[in-house]
């Protein structure tokens, strides 16, 4: 892309008609130069079966390029029309509670051969209308997919199918790998296979979780097929992922694979929110960047964010701007606020938009006006931004799978209701984000391990034999590698290993143990790590650790009987390192742990030791230049030391030195182009 992208989402249809060319107006005015239109729209394109008025899109359409505002379009299929429910009932998903009712969108079982015809038909008059358009720059594939719990029969009898051929075919091999004997649920022909909905065994109830996150893949590759048969030269395919919802966007989703569903889409999209006012921290928006940018290792598309939202996300004066750069700094090509307008009928009538309810110019637009001017302005230096992290952090769909059905706090039997996985791999990414240590996010099985310096691994609980190996190798060559808690368990099945845990990692890790217990009243003891006052305490799981003669225990623990047991453990392996944490601790002793790995290991990934709430954000761009983003999250002013020897600060365009102070104000951006570091 040759500029940033600012962006909105706006739907003429929830709108006076009349009010097209004011909102361009606006639009035009604030430095909007591209929308994002159609996809939550079915029932107004095809309003009974075969009756297509694609007329709202086309005006659309023609106005926006008249005015040079570039459009997204949408297929418009996550909120199918009340007449095809009541047409044909079998489009509305079989989950483990019933069969969906109309109403709430994305209730449709994405893989119903009625559903898929039907969708395929307003796709396919959608952009036959549409496609031509010199407006149209890309086009979004349905909306925050997931597998939205379908389970009905087709669905279980193409699981089964999908065993047949993992397992060759072969039940006693599947009976001894989920361990099925257990409570008699041994299988001993296909015909017999049980409801999926209603297993208690782990391995099988995980099992197809994982195919159930394949039919995401399934269904926006079969998107982006149909879509691609009418592109032209120069439109792009994405989608707007989002991430476990937790009143914001908080951490990987299970329902999705936001890594392997992503292969079909030429840029990935996602939609991030967060907590606004004094609780802004800006560290979901670096979370989800994160993974959105490793997912292609390129710039990715901010599809959605909060402009105002809820009455305790409006943005205090400063805010807005700070959001915006923060996305850039991550690596956004492209910032796009749901919505345009405050809906003023139904579910979302109090998620406001852009504008409030009464449609006028307001405090928030204002700040959005100068975020687009600077865009406009700035893009040359600030498009195409890309990032040389030494940092990853592995994340595992099938780990957060595995701990659902294992929990580590809480009732031990039976699945979370929030993901227990996802507070331990926040914990651990919010201590690297405090210290300014920036990170991609990926998969332990990406090819890409070999180019970091440092792999933090929280509770990789459910990997196999094999995957675990490449660990090992990684760290004999000269790698470094964080474990958290419970790592190693499980192979990929779930099956707990038949070894002294953590069983293919306890070589590199230095140490073992056999037995794990809840903690009451303990906390760290070490004269290693600098941990604060008040965050020293181990709660809800901890393992009794053994240390190998030659491991350095970083950390015991405070407790009359288990004081004798190592909490942490630094191990050399090889070339390289692994430390281990055997326990479950604060994110604030996890920084202290950090802190000591890069003493002792003499890494290098940072080179600013300004911790939050300045955070700071590294990039090159086009012209091959060092970007450096210091952002104030905080509501008071901040004062930086510049680490640099020579640049320019773009927003004020006045030239610094190295040694010169820096002065942020509350909620401050300054941004530099930075001629040598």
């Amino acid at each position: 892309m040759e500029k940033l992208l600012y962006g909105v989402a706006y739907y003429r249809e929830y709108m006076p008609e009349e009010r097209l060319d004011e909102d361009i107006r606006l639009m035009k005015a604030a430095g909007i130069n591209v929308v994002r239109i159609a996809e939550s729209t079915w029932s107004s394109y095809e309003r009974q079966d075969g009756d297509f008025n694609f007329s709202s899109v086309l005006t659309v359409l023609d106005r926006m390029h008249a005015n040079q505002i570039a459009v997204i379009i949408g297929t418009p299929t996550y909120a199918i029309p009340a007449w095809l429910a009541k047409k044909h009932p079998s489009v509305m998903a079989t989950t483990p509670q019933g069969v969906n009712k109309y109403g709430h969108r994305q209730k449709m079982d994405i893989t119903s051969p009625i559903y898929l015809r039907y969708a395929e038909r307003v796709i396919r008059e959608l952009l036959t209308a549409t496609a031509g358009h010199p407006a149209v720059i890309g086009y979004q594939v349905d909306n925050e997919t997931k597998y939205y719990e379908t389970c009905g029969e087709a669905v279980q009898r193409g699981f089964v199918e999908h065993l047949k051929k993992q397992f060759d075919g072969v039940l006693e091999k599947l009976n001894a790998e989920y361990g099925l004997d257990y409570w008699s649920n041994r299988i001993d022909a296909w015909e017999d296979f049980p409801p999926l909905e209603s297993t208690i065994n782990a391995s099988l109830g995980a099992a197809f979780q994982r195919y159930q996150r394949g039919l995401v893949n399934d269904f926006l590759a079969w998107q982006a097929k149909l879509v691609s048969e009418y592109r032209l030269p120069g439109q792009f395919i994405t989608h707007n992922f989002d991430f476990e919802w937790r009143t914001w966007s908080f951490g990987v989703r299970g329902e999705v694979n936001h890594f392997t569903a992503s292969e079909a889409l030429d840029v990935t999209g996602v939609d991030i929110y967060h907590p606004g006012q004094h609780e802004l921290t800006g560290v979901e928006i670096a979370f989800c960047g994160d993974i959105a940018r490793t997912t292609k290792d390129s710039n990715y598309l901010v599809l959605e964010t909060q402009a105002q939202a809820f009455k305790n996300w409006t943005p205090y004066p400063g805010q807005l701007r700070l959001q915006a750069f923060s996305h850039i700094a991550s690596g956004a090509a492209m910032v796009s606020y749901w919505h345009w307008h405050s809906i003023h009928n139904s579910y979302e009538t109090y998620w406001k938009g852009l504008l409030s309810h009464d449609l006028e110019p307001n405090p928030v637009y204002d700040e959005a006006k100068d975020i687009g001017q600077t865009f406009a302005r700035l893009s040359p230096q600030l498009t195409g931004l890309k990032k040389r992290n030494r940092v990853a952090l592995l994340v595992s769909q099938d780990s957060l799978t595995a701990v659902d059905w294992h929990p580590y706090k809480g009732h031990q039997f039976g699945r979370h209701k929030e993901h227990q996985y996802n507070d331990t791999v926040r914990a651990y990414y919010d201590a690297l984000y405090r210290l300014n240590i920036e990170v991609d996010i990926l998969t332990v099985d990406d090819p890409r391990l070999s180019r970091y310096q440092l792999l933090v691994a929280p509770l990789l609980y459910a990997v196999s034999d094999s995957s675990l190996q490449r660990l090992n190798q990684y760290t004999e060559q000269g790698g470094h590698i964080l474990y958290a808690f419970r790592s190693g368990f499980a192979n990929e099945h779930l099956k707990a290993r038949h070894a002294r845990q953590p069983a293919v990692i306890r070589e590199a890790v230095g140490a073992s143990y056999q037995l794990f217990v809840e903690p009451h009243d303990v906390t760290l003891q070490s004269d290693q790590l600098n941990i604060p006052t008040g965050h020293d305490e181990v709660c809800d799981w901890m393992e009794l650790l053994e240390a190998d003669a030659g491991a350095e225990v970083w950390a015991n623990y405070r407790h009359p009987y288990w004081r004798k047991y190592a909490a942490i453990v630094h191990n050399r392996y090889g070339a390289g390192t692994t430390t281990y944490v055997g326990c479950s601790i604060s994110s604030e002793a996890v920084e202290a742990v950090l802190l000591q790995l890069i003493h002792e290991t003499d890494l290098n990934v940072s080179t600013v030791t300004q911790g939050f709430p300045v955070t700071v954000k590294r990039a090159v761009n086009r012209s091959g230049k060092t970007v450096l983003f210091f952002l104030n999250y905080s509501s008071q002013p901040q004062t930086v030391t510049l680490p640099f020897t020579a640049g320019e600060e773009l927003l004020s365009r006045q030239r610094y030195q190295q040694g010169q102070k820096l002065d942020l104000a509350d909620w401050g951006v300054a941004i530099f182009e930075v001629e040598k570091e």
